[in-house]
């Protein structure tokens, strides 16, 4: 009677933690992978627990009491796994009829548990691609040593490193975002944003409230084209948690990207100000080295020729890149397009270099490109080096400049 009943925790554990009612027509081998999936991670808190959920699929419950009671040894905090051993000790006396059965917690804090079960899980189930690359990284400058791409589907964050200009990944690690999902619109409505972006600054531990945890760093919401759209708030931070708390549900931040602390102490060690990309989709795309590079070198051309077409000085060939939709700094197209030609009237010889270009394709938008890279401007009047961002639109098969400013 009792392995019965132990067989029945099994499987209505897993199903419950996955907001099941029933299995999947293959059965609950569908819904995880084999009992040595995570073992070559066997350290990590998050491996570990997914261990403990194999563990209970293979009906190994003396096994997983031991391997929640020795995460929950180096991890006391984590709320989860005190969840999970709650229901396996309650197994052992009667039927388990919810997940968080023996917690005592509210429905809706069950609810994130169980979420935040579902997303660890899935990560071991799907893997990143192998030898795929997200396609938002076209091309990193070089100081740029890493790159942030954060997933809000998954609630995942990946950390990619600039191998020679190709991003390489590196890891990645489960993150909470806003309350309300992602896509931030206002101010106070518990979104997150996405978009590209980039770390401003960070702050210390020191400056910080141990809500933050062991760090913070800013990234710049609004940027650009979120102004252009209207869109508004502040204060969106990468960060911890505080020190009573492992992790935090997946969505449970005003808006930030939150982390454990040890994580966010790993992840700030890649994080340079003013410097490391933050990219923010709704669900990562992947695309193989090949259509990486086709994409890069295609785009690499349409960035030389208004370079060259500038250095002209033919007011044709030069505004042609810009969009009629082109905003910036309280200047339209026309206004624009009007004090150039006056600019270059004065003009006899003009050379422009470009260096430390970084190329970002906008998530979920396959027309929006982010470019930002340092410029040389000589002239027979002027010379001038700055640091400059333009967003390309992609207008009837043509790339053209819809913002220009100083980054």
């Amino acid at each position: 009677m009792i392995k019965g009943r132990l067989k029945h925790f099994t499987r209505t554990f897993l199903l419950l933690m996955l907001g099941l009612t029933t299995a999947p027509a293959g059965g609950m081998g569908d819904l995880l992978p084999p009992l040595q999936y995570a073992r070559s991670h066997s350290n990590d808190p998050e491996a570990l627990l997914v261990n403990i959920l194999l563990k209970i699929r293979h009906n190994q419950l003396d096994t997983a009491l031991r391997d929640v009671d020795a995460l929950l040894d180096s991890k006391p905090n984590f709320k989860l796994a005190h969840l999970i051993r709650g229901d396996l000790l309650m197994a052992r006396a009667k039927p388990l009829t919810a997940f968080g059965n023996a917690d005592g917690a509210g429905t809706e804090q069950v609810a994130d548990f169980r979420d935040e079960a579902r997303v660890r899980l899935q990560r071991h189930l799907e893997q990143p691609p192998a030898g795929k690359i997200p396609k938002y990284l076209l091309q990193m400058q070089a100081e740029q040593r890493h790159a942030i791409v954060v997933d809000t589907t998954k609630s995942r964050l990946y950390v990619f490193e600039n191998n020679n200009g190709e991003p390489r990944y590196v890891s990645d690690y489960y993150i909470t975002q806003g309350k309300a999902g992602a896509e931030k619109i206002r101010e106070g409505d518990q979104k997150t944003p996405l978009g590209v972006y980039f770390v401003t600054s960070s702050l210390p531990v020191e400056k910080l409230t141990d809500f933050y945890g062991v760090g913070a760093f800013p990234i710049n919401y609004p940027n650009e084209w979120d102004k252009r759209l209207g869109k508004s708030g502040h204060g969106i931070w990468l960060h911890g948690v505080p020190k009573d708390t492992y992790s935090r549900p997946p969505r449970a931040s005003n808006g930030c990207v939150v982390l454990s602390n040890p994580d966010m102490a790993d992840v700030g060690k890649s994080l340079q100000a003013g410097l490391t990309p933050v990219i923010i989709s709704n669900n990562v795309e992947w695309v193989s080295p090949e259509e990486w590079r086709s994409q890069r070198e295609r785009f690499k051309g349409e960035l030389e020729v208004w370079r060259r077409d500038w250095e002209s000085l033919d007011n044709e060939r030069y505004l042609r890149h810009y969009s009629g939709k082109f905003s910036a700094n309280g200047q339209d197209f026309n206004t624009f397009s009007t004090q150039k030609r006056q600019v270059h009237a004065g003009k006899s010889a003009l050379r422009v270099k470009m260096s430390d270009v970084s190329l970002f394709q906008y998530p979920g938008k396959e027309n929006l490109m982010v470019v930002t890279f340092t410029q040389d401007y000589q002239s027979n009047n002027l010379n001038n080096v700055m640091k400059k961002r333009q967003y390309w639109q992609l207008e009837s098969g043509q790339w053209r400049i819809i913002y220009e400013g100083a980054a």
